[in-house]
């Protein structure tokens, strides 16, 4: 579509060299997520029509950004879902159940060319239209979305060739995807290229749209959002990569929210189209534009007088010309929940995860995968699952053997519970380091859940272990509520981690939180709870690590952090051991922080419920303590003193080790010779 004012800039022309079209090798080698080759999990003898087949993965996705917010009568996008799943290889079996009122998973499994060439085909609402791996092609046209048609999913697809032979075409409107008054669209991992006219078309006021993971390429006027006077769309345009486009890239024209996040815009000298602008906010628009990634881009990211743009963390490589900024936006975490990767990051994220993803078979992968006892975890769709709770609740109940869920890097914004009846299962993260695979939540205590009751402190965690013989190692677990923020509320308690099991074994983590970081618990009083930690770091500043578990915490660093406001004080542990059982030893272990010297004590007895029969206990050996520990290291709780319980150290050092006295209790020899790690967990020999 032509957009509706100039933008006041001559244009850069199309280049002579011939573009390759079909779809690119990196794609063509990235990992598998679902639907299968030509066949996709059909078979090669399924019957070139229309044929009703089960649910492909995707279909129970929903959307996130904008489109995930409930507004004008609809709660976010999930499109088809709930309805019919059929498989389409000709044009008319598309038309026939993209346009019907009932709701379809439409999945297109073959190439299916335009007739006439330039038709998009006018989608009904409660539609999710689904390429079969990278067989799902439409050529030659593409999709119309009309006023009041809400509630659609377009993924997986490529929409290609309606180019006409003159680059600034002006006299066919054809679009890939056109959008006119339209509401709660997700546009996900499409390759769009090559049209007469727009990739992308968002025009009068069609709103709640999320645009992401998508690969744009080969193109003039390439996403253009408008077409309207009143300042009302909010739209989500994340983890796209714009590769030789020219203009468009997008414009975003009266926009009240338009949140970009971790886009990747190319242009390589030598390449067929050189890129006129990228990033543009025009009329009254509001845009966020975060952790993008420019290369080669002339004029990276422009504003009108009249739009508000906020940049932050954007990457700009090789780039030239405007790159502006200015007045006030909008919040978008005030509307929904993201993660950023780093922007140095996108490029090669994109250039993996971006488009669609090929596949085995949803179905006969994740069944190979169970039986092999390892399913994998990916944010770019690249594995068996989006979410590590997916994965989780893949897992038979009753396993008797183990599972492996094996995390890709990246950030999952998630609550995970692994539940009693799923013992032997094992996160794993794949990365390099232990930061490349972070889950993260950020609930408190004080806060509501949905149902309106609190969260509490065990139910703030981000990730709850609850089943016996659970591992994990390699990867980051995070509560990032935000004391500062959230002043007003009164129970600001924050678990990152809280293990409610038997024989738990974690290694080569980052445990990270402020107050109740890792909350090492049994399943009920009278059961035993054990769990080795080892070579890990465990972040917090109120009572980070408590609980009544039977816990080592072996070869690992304890990090004090300051309170939100600067200051420095804290308890590192907070035991709630019942009598008669063993309660945390800490052994060969850094306990230090960023600090105030003397500000920190290395524990206090909780009484959990006022429950005097309890007999807390931390023993700390063989350790070195930073400066930050205090000279008289335990302190009381709750009317409880801690000299009643059991607190002591044996052979520590550094700044903060002391000698033993009245207020620092030091095991004997023959007292240290029983408090080792073996005794600690009787029967269970912990393996790595």
């Amino acid at each position: 579509m032509t957009e509706p004012h100039s933008h006041g800039r001559a244009r850069h022309r199309r280049k002579k060299t011939a573009l390759v079209a079909g779809v690119p090798l990196a794609l063509a080698a990235a990992g598998a997520l679902a639907y299968g080759g030509a066949f996709g999990v059909f078979g090669a003898d399924a019957q070139p029509r229309a044929a009703a087949a089960p649910a492909p993965a995707w279909a129970n996705d929903a959307a996130d950004g904008f489109a995930s917010v409930h507004a004008l009568g609809q709660k976010g996008t999930y499109g088809g879902r709930g309805g019919r799943t059929v498989t389409v290889r000709t044009l008319a079996d598309l038309e026939k159940y993209a346009t019907a009122k009932e709701p379809y998973v439409i999945v297109v499994a073959a190439t299916i060319p335009m007739n006439p060439k330039g038709k998009e085909i006018k989608v009904a609402s409660d539609k999710t239209i689904v390429g079969a791996g990278t067989s799902g092609q439409i050529v030659g046209g593409g999709f119309f979305l009309g006023q009041g048609v809400h509630n659609v999913i377009i993924r997986n697809l490529t929409i290609r060739d309606s180019y006409e032979g003159t680059w600034n075409d002006k006299d066919h409107d054809w679009d890939a995807i056109q959008m006119d008054g339209a509401h709660h669209v997700w546009i996900d991992h499409n390759d769009l290229r090559h049209m007469a006219d727009g990739l992308i078309d968002s025009r009068k006021d069609t709103t709640n749209v999320t645009v992401s993971w998508n690969r744009l390429s080969d193109n003039n006027k390439t996403f253009g959002i408008g077409w309207t006077e009143n300042a009302t769309a909010d739209l989500t345009i994340h983890h796209n990569w714009f590769r030789e486009t020219e203009q468009r890239n997008p414009s975003t024209d009266n926009v009240a929210h338009a949140h970009l996040y971790n886009n990747f815009l190319q242009d390589d000298p030598g390449t067929g189209v050189t890129s006129s602008y990228g990033n543009y906010a025009r009329g009254r628009t509001k845009m966020v534009l975060e952790n993008s990634y420019f290369q080669g881009v002339n004029n990276p990211v422009t504003k009108d007088g009249t739009a508000a743009l906020v940049q932050r963390g954007n990457v700009f490589s090789r780039t030239t010309g405007r790159n502006e900024s200015g007045g006030t936006a909008f919040d978008p975490k005030a509307y929904y929940r993201y993660t950023l990767d780093k922007a140095a990051d996108v490029p090669a994220l994109l250039k993996s995860g971006a488009g669609p993803r090929p596949s085995i078979g949803v179905t006969a992968a994740r069944a190979a995968a169970a039986a092999r006892g390892t399913l994998t975890v990916a944010k770019d769709g690249s594995g068996q699952y989006k979410s590590v709770q997916k994965a989780v609740d893949a897992v038979p109940a009753g396993n008797t053997s183990r599972v492996v869920i094996r995390i890709k890097p990246g950030t999952y914004r998630e609550t995970v519970k692994v539940p009693a009846n799923k013992p032997h299962v094992t996160f794993e993260g794949t990365g390099r380091s232990r930061k490349d695979t972070v889950i993260v939540e950020g609930h408190a205590a004080g806060m509501k859940k949905p149902d309106g009751t609190p969260y509490g402190t065990g139910g703030s965690a981000t990730v709850a272990v609850e089943a016996d013989d659970f591992r994990a190692r390699n990867l980051t677990i995070s509560n990032d509520f935000d004391e500062a923020r959230h002043q007003q509320l009164k129970d600001q308690q924050a678990v990152a981690l809280r293990t409610a099991a038997d024989r738990v074994r974690l290694d080569a983590l980052i445990v990270s939180g402020d107050q109740d970081t890792l909350l090492l618990d049994t399943a009920a009083k009278e059961k035993t709870g054990r769990v080795y930690l080892t070579n890990s770091y465990v972040i917090g500043n109120t009572d980070f690590v408590f609980g009544r578990a039977t816990a080592v915490i072996d070869k690992s660093v304890l990090t004090l952090k300051k309170r939100w406001n600067g200051t420095s004080a804290g308890y590192v542990t907070a035991p709630s051991t019942p009598a008669g059982r063993k309660g945390f030893l800490i052994t060969r272990t850094t306990i230090d922080g960023d600090v105030s010297a003397r500000s920190f004590h290395l524990g206090r007895p909780w009484h959990a419920g006022g429950d005097a029969s309890l007999d807390p206990q931390t023993t700390i050996r063989d350790s070195k303590l930073g400066a930050a520990v205090k000279t008289a290291p335990w302190t009381d709780m709750g009317g409880f003193s801690w000299k009643k319980d059991r607190f002591a150290e044996y052979n520590n050092g550094g700044p903060g080790a002391g000698a033993a006295n009245s207020d620092r209790p030091h095991l004997t020899d023959a007292q240290a010779a029983a408090q080792e790690t073996t005794d600690w967990f009787g029967d269970w020999k912990p393996t790595a």
